[in-house]
């Protein structure tokens, strides 16, 4: 939900350096954790591929709204690949995305900061609501709001951190821009809780073995 639409040279090299490299570094930590994995398997390669196509593809529906708002599953891909194998799909997502011109290059290590936020974010929280008497459909959908909300906020930390290069406003106004671009994403968040919630109450019915697999690479 929450991508930085900027292009490149927005963020000062010294920014740029930062956050693909603390992107890297906890990319590079999702591969060491499955390769000490032993129950790596076919099926969770297949969901992992049947999870990044399905973000790529709906990633590049735009809604024309405040420049441009749209879904990218990252709740979802949480729930059914968990953080590590969330976190590889969304940085290849982005390298995707930016490859298309979705995004500039400089920019796939701060939005992949942001995605792996959503993505664990709706990780835990669905897991941390199985002890409730919730169904399928609700813990999907309030961890979609949770983990996209705090990507939001992610996302608008990294901004204000890293300042945009060529912009007179001021932090206080950019953060007001910014803050409303993220109500407007939360408002198409709803949508996808939703959307997240009808997907996982289905697999919950007819595969719930795709939902275990995530347990099982934490």
């Amino acid at each position: 939900m929450a991508h930085i639409h900027l292009e490149d040279g927005a963020f000062s090299l010294q920014w740029v350096s930062i956050w693909w490299i603390l992107a890297l570094i906890l990319v590079c930590l999702c591969i060491y954790w499955m390769r000490k994995m032993k129950n790596n398997n076919n099926k969770v390669l297949t969901i992992a591929g049947m999870c990044t196509a399905a973000s790529f593809a709906i990633f590049q529906v735009n809604i024309p709204l405040f420049g441009g708002v749209h879904m990218n599953l990252t709740p979802l891909i949480g729930i059914l690949g968990g953080p590590v194998v969330g976190g590889i799909i969304v940085f290849i997502v982005n390298i995707l995305s930016a490859a298309i011109g979705h995004g500039g290059w400089g920019l796939i290590g701060a939005n992949t900061l942001v995605n792996i936020t959503e993505v664990s974010i709706a990780y835990f929280t669905y897991r941390g609501l199985a002890k409730a008497k919730l169904s399928s459909f609700s813990r999907a959908g309030i961890a979609t709001l949770t983990g996209l909300m705090f990507g939001n906020i992610t996302m608008i930390v990294i901004i204000l951190v890293s300042g945009i290069q060529g912009v007179t406003q001021s932090r206080m106004d950019i953060l007001y821009g910014l803050s409303l671009l993220a109500g407007v994403n939360m408002g198409v968040a709803a949508i996808e809780a939703v959307l997240t919630g009808y997907v996982i109450s289905y697999i919950q019915k007819v595969r719930p073995d795709m939902l275990l697999e995530a347990e099982s690479l934490v």
